[in-house]
C-alpha cells in the first residue's frame, strides 16, 4: 500500500513541479528523490517496519512475492532515471510531465503485482497502459513515433477488450459470482466451456501485454518508433511488472487446473523463443534487434508461468533483475549513439573502452553466458520446467534458441572490438561511466553468487 499511495502522490508532485520549477536538473532531482522514497517505502512495507493501513476489502493482497518484485522494479526504475534521465530532455519540453507519467505507471505496477481480484488487475494494467501510449508518441516531431503510439493504443485497446470479455466469462462461470481469485472456486467445481473460454481469453490478452508470440507483432514497431529512452522503460520495468501479474493470475487463480492450460502456454513459449530469436538474427538496427531480443527473453520468462513452482518464483525474481539491469545498461549506451546500426558501433572499444566493456557484459548476460546473472536466470527457468517432469522437449528447444541468440549478441561485440570505425563524440561524463561500471559489476556478482537474490526470497517468505 505504501508504494501505491506514494507513487500516485509523487506523480502529482511532478505535475506541479512542471509549473513552479523551471530548472530541468531540479526536476530530475525531484524525480530521483521520489524514486528513492518509493523504493524505501516499499522495503519498509516488505519488512513490516511501516505500512499504511487502508481497508481495501481484500481487493489487494500484499504478499512477499509481489512486494519483493516491486522492490526490484522500483530499484530498476531508479537506475534507469539516473542513467537516462537527462536524455528525456531531448524528447520534448515537458520533462516534468514525462516523470509524472512514469510515476503513474509505477502506481499501476504496484496494483498489478498485488491484485487479489480481476477488477484490480484490469485497473492496474490500464493505469500502466494509458501513460505509455502518451510516452510512445511524446516526440511530436517524429511521425514514426506518432504511428507507433497509435498502433500501441489500438493493439492495447484490442487486448484489453479480450481481457474484459474473459473476465465476464469467468464471472459467469463462477458458482460464487465473485471476481476474487480466491473465491471463484476454480478447480473445485466441474469445468464448463464458459470457464475455458474465459481462461483462454485472459491467456491471449496477457500474452499480448508481455509481447509473447504469436501476439507480438506490435512490439518491434512500437519499440522502434518510440523515443529510445522510453523504449528502455517499456522493455524492462513494464514487461517485468506484467510478468509478475501474469504469474500471480495463473498461479493463484488457475493453479488448480494447471493441466488444462499448461500445453497452451508451452506452445506459446516455444513460438516466442523461436520467432524472437530467429527474427533478431536478420535485423540491421540494434534498437530493432533489442526489440526482438525482448520477445525472446519473454519466452524464457514464460517458463515460470508454465512451471508454477518454487524454483519458478525464485527464478523470475532473479530473471527480471538480470534482464532489467542488462537492458537498461545497453539502452543507456544506445541512446547516446548517433547511428543505431551495427556499423555505428564499429570501433567503439578503441575510442570509448568503458562503454564497450560494460556493453559487452550486458550482452553476455542477455545471452546467458556463465559468470553473468543472465546465465543463472536462464538456468532457473530451465530447472523449473525440468522439475515438472514434463516438456523436456521445450527445455532442449530453449537451449537451442539461446544458442541462436549468441549470434546476434556477439555480432554487436564483434563490431565494437574487431571492426574499424570513426570516432564518435558521445556524451559520457564520469558519473555516467561510474554508474555503468557499477551496473555491470552487479551483473557479474549475481552471476557468481545468485543466492544474493534467491536466498532473501526464502528468508522473507519464512518471516511472513
Amino acid at each position: 500500500m505504501n508504494a501505491i499511495i506514494l507513487s500516485a502522490i509523487w506523480g502529482i508532485v511532478m505535475m506541479f513541479s512542471g509549473v513552479f520549477v523551471s530548472g530541468k536538473r531540479t526536476i530530475r532531482t525531484i524525480a530521483i528523490l521520489g524514486l528513492l522514497l518509493l523504493f524505501l517505502a516499499n522495503c519498509l512495507d516488505l519488512g513490516g517496519g511501516f505500512r499504511v493501513h487502508i481497508d481495501v476489502h481484500r481487493m489487494l493482497y500484499f504478499d512477499t512475492f509481489g512486494l519483493l518484485a516491486n522492490s526490484v522494479i522500483f530499484g530498476s526504475t531508479l537506475v534507469f532515471v539516473m542513467l537516462s534521465g537527462r536524455d528525456m530532455e531531448n524528447v520534448g519540453i515537458n520533462l516534468a510531465e514525462y516523470f509524472a507519467l512514469i510515476f503513474f505507471v509505477l502506481c499501476g505496477v504496484a496494483l498489478v503485482t498485488t491484485f487479489n481480484t480481476l477488477l484490480m488487475l484490469f485497473l492496474g494494467i490500464e493505469i500502466i497502459s494509458i501513460p505509455l501510449y502518451i510516452l510512445t508518441g511524446s516526440d511530436k516531431r517524429n511521425l514514426k513515433g506518432n504511428e507507433a503510439s497509435l498502433k500501441y493504443f489500438l493493439m492495447g485497446a484490442f487486448s484489453t477488450g479480450l481481457m474484459l470479455l474473459g473476465i465476464a466469462f469467468l464471472y459467469g462461470a463462477s458458482q460464487n459470482g465473485s471476481l476474487f481469485i480466491d473465491e471463484m472456486a476454480i478447480g473445485k467445481a466441474p469445468i464448463s466451456p464458459l470457464f475455458i473460454s474465459g481462461l483462454l481469453l485472459l491467456l491471449v490478452s496477457m500474452s499480448f501485454k508481455v509481447s509473447a508470440a504469436p501476439f507480438h507483432f506490435w512490439t518491434p514497431d512500437v519499440y522502434d518508433g518510440a523515443p529510445t529512452v522510453f523504449t528502455s522503460f517499456m522493455a524492462t520495468i513494464v514487461k517485468s511488472a506484467l510478468f509478475i501479474g501474469f504469474i500471480r493470475l495463473f498461479d493463484e487463480g488457475f493453479g488448480r487446473v494447471h493441466d488444462r492450460w499448461q500445453l497452451f502456454v508451452a506452445i506459446i513459449t516455444a513460438a516466442t523463443l523461436f520467432i524472437g530469436n530467429l527474427t533478431a538474427v536478420f535485423q540491421q538496427s540494434v534498437k530493432r534487434m533489442l526489440a526482438y531480443s525482448s520477445i525472446a527473453q519473454a519466452g524464457f520468462m514464460l517458463m515460470a508461468i508454465l512451471s508454477i513452482n518454487g524454483i519458478a518464483r525464485d527464478g523470475i525474481i532473479l530473471y527480471i533483475t538480470a534482464y532489467s539491469a542488462a537492458t537498461i545498461g545497453i539502452f543507456a549506451v544506445l541512446i547516446r549513439m548517433k547511428d543505431y546500426t551495427f556499423e555505428g558501433f564499429s570501433g567503439l572499444a578503441k575510442h570509448h573502452p568503458v562503454l564497450a566493456a560494460t556493453t559487452t557484459i550486458f550482452l553476455l548476460s542477455l545471452a546467458g553466458i556463465p559468470l553473468t546473472a543472465g546465465f543463472f536466470a536462464k538456468y532457473y527457468m530451465l530447472a523449473a520446467v525440468v522439475s515438472t517432469g514434463k516438456y523436456l522437449w521445450l527445455v532442449i528447444f530453449a537451449v537451442l534458441c539461446a544458442a541462436i541468440s549468441v549470434y546476434y549478441y556477439f555480432r554487436l561485440i564483434q563490431a565494437m572490438y574487431f571492426k574499424e570505425g570513426d570516432r564518435q563524440e558521445l556524451d559520457e561524463g564520469p558519473g555516467f561511466r561510474i554508474l555503468l561500471i557499477l551496473l555491470a559489476a552487479v551483473i557479474v556478482v549475481l552471476g557468481i553468487a545468485p543466492h544474493l537474490v534467491t536466498d532473501p526470497v526464502h528468508s522473507l517468505i519464512y518471516l511472513w
